[in-house]
């Protein structure tokens, strides 16, 4: 019983708090932020599933997705960019009257090499990074613990939808609710792929792949 509650309940907390604490408080981490907690959520699946750690945080069996990764994923991907460049995006500026703030990617525009780096780090640190904190930890750990109610479902999407849009701060209030809005969607197939995180990282990857390459051409 004593172990159930650490696990389920006591781990997670603990380390949702300390996630939290990583991305709130000015501990000049920077950009290694996202793989220090990513570091973290992976070591507290470890405590607490053991050799099943990966599998809790629903990593398995990438050979039979190969296909959703490598065709479906990057498909969907391209479908949602267009949503949040020719829809999401507009929509959100005309209402908070308040562009995207990109300024912090300008420094990419036309410089191959510093791209190519900079895809690399988002599929370690985004793709992958952001994928096993909100989704395979946070929204996994959710479900374990009030269960997938159809409104604990909504809540949980919402709320770590939110939370995932709070952290792109850097690019003003109308990237935080586009944030927030691509996180909830990233969430909604997280659910409806019962919870299989490789296609969510492969998504989330390829989405930022196409936005890696409209900073080098300056579209961002």
């Amino acid at each position: 019983m004593k172990t159930m509650l650490l696990k389920n309940k006591i781990l997670p907390l603990m380390t949702a708090i300390i996630v939290g604490i990583l991305f709130t408080l000015p501990l000049g981490l920077g950009d290694l932020t996202n793989i220090v907690a990513t570091l973290i959520t992976i070591l507290a699946s470890f405590v607490g599933f053991r050799k099943a750690a990966f599998k809790s945080l629903g990593l398995s069996n990438f050979k039979d997705q190969r296909c959703d990764f490598f065709i479906y994923a990057p498909l969907l991907a391209i479908a949602l960019f267009g949503f949040y460049a020719f829809v999401l995006l507009p929509v959100v500026t005309y209402l908070t009257g308040l562009p995207i703030d990109f300024s912090v990617f300008k420094k990419f525009e036309g410089d191959l090499p510093a791209c190519a780096v900079m895809l690399l780090f988002i599929w370690v640190s985004a793709a992958f990074g952001e994928e096993i904190i909100w989704k395979g930890f946070l929204m996994r750990h959710f479900v374990r613990i009030f269960g997938d109610g159809t409104l604990v479902i909504v809540i949980n999407i919402a709320l770590f939808g939110a939370l995932f849009g709070y952290v792109h701060a850097y690019q003003g209030i109308t990237g935080q609710i586009v944030a927030a809005v691509i996180g909830m969607v990233l969430g909604f197939i997280f659910y409806k792929r019962k919870y299989n995180l490789w296609f969510n990282i492969a998504v989330h990857g390829f989405f930022d792949t196409i936005a890696v390459i409209c900073m080098y051409y300056g579209f961002l």
